[in-house]
């Protein structure tokens, strides 16, 4: 089949380009299997954000005749406290894309990381990279992170500060400008429905001095302006699809990766797009 990726972004490989740094996977990598791909004849056209420039419909009329969608959870989640929409105050999601873009974002000195998973984790060691003392909190104790064991001792390593029992509660700025951020100390309760003990406020505050603060505390999906009722999705904002088949319940589209599933690892996606071939050949006969 003659295949056109619609690529919004200027670059190919999505979240492999430009949600992991290249420390972790190398971009020559990523892009050697791209070169792959387009030596074999698969179309790319960047630029395009289909819902914006393009509709659905259009795309139909252009004479094709199955569309998978694939956009991933590329919009960070705000800090979600007081003053997390300051100069100075990043998504993970947001650095990490303009650092693999070539951008130089300005981070300064100081600069404090919020979250426990392994997206935390690679902010925090980009921003090491950048010249930055960092600081990464999480509310939960170190039992508890959800970053994998060997990135925390690589972080330590590369001199990225734990503080772990505290959650921040306010960031503080100055002509709108991030200067400092106001954690509390928290203590564990009772075990939440996944079976991690719960951080409970034990109303003791501390500010901390910060030119920067990244949020890195989860991921949404971004479907931008794409054609209203081209698909339902669930609370958490993914597309809802045959299990099996991937298909919508418009036929001819069919869902994968973390558009689908929410969050998960690349190679999750990578077989999602696998099976979704599959269908997709099935669908056209």
């Amino acid at each position: 089949y003659p295949v056109t990726v619609f690529e919004k972004e200027s670059v190919p490989g999505g979240m492999l380009t430009l949600g992991i740094p290249s420390f972790r996977l190398e971009k020559n990598v990523v892009n050697a299997e791209i070169d792959v791909l387009k030596e074999l004849g698969v179309e790319f056209r960047f630029g395009v954000e289909v819902g914006k420039n393009m509709t659905l419909d259009a795309l139909r009329a252009d004479g094709y005749k199955a569309i998978y969608l694939a956009v991933g959870a590329s919009k960070g989640t705000p800090a979600g406290c007081p003053g997390d929409d300051l100069k100075g105050v990043f998504t993970g999601v947001e650095f990490l894309r303009a650092v693999n873009l070539g951008k130089r974002p300005t981070i300064g000195k100081q600069v404090a990381v919020i979250g426990g998973g392994n997206v935390a984790i690679d902010v925090a060691r980009a921003a090491v990279r950048r010249g930055a003392d960092v600081t990464l909190l999480y509310r939960r104790g170190r039992e508890e992170m959800p970053a994998a064991d060997e990135e925390v001792a690589e972080a330590e390593a590369e001199g990225v500060k734990f503080r772990f029992l505290s959650a921040p509660v306010e960031i503080l700025g100055e002509k709108g400008k991030a200067t400092a951020i106001k954690v509390e100390t928290m203590t564990l309760g009772e075990p939440d429905e996944k079976g991690r003990r719960k951080p409970v406020g034990t109303g003791e505050f501390e500010t901390l001095a910060v030119d920067s603060v990244i949020g890195a505390i989860g991921q949404t999906v971004d479907w931008g302006t794409l054609d209203t009722g081209a698909l339902t999705t669930t609370k958490k904002g993914t597309a809802e699809a045959d299990a099996l088949t991937y298909q919508t319940a418009q036929p001819d589209i069919f869902v994968g990766g973390d558009c689908y599933t929410g969050p998960k690892f690349a190679i999750d996606a990578i077989a999602a797009g696998k099976e979704a071939a599959i269908s997709l050949h099935r669908y056209v006969h």
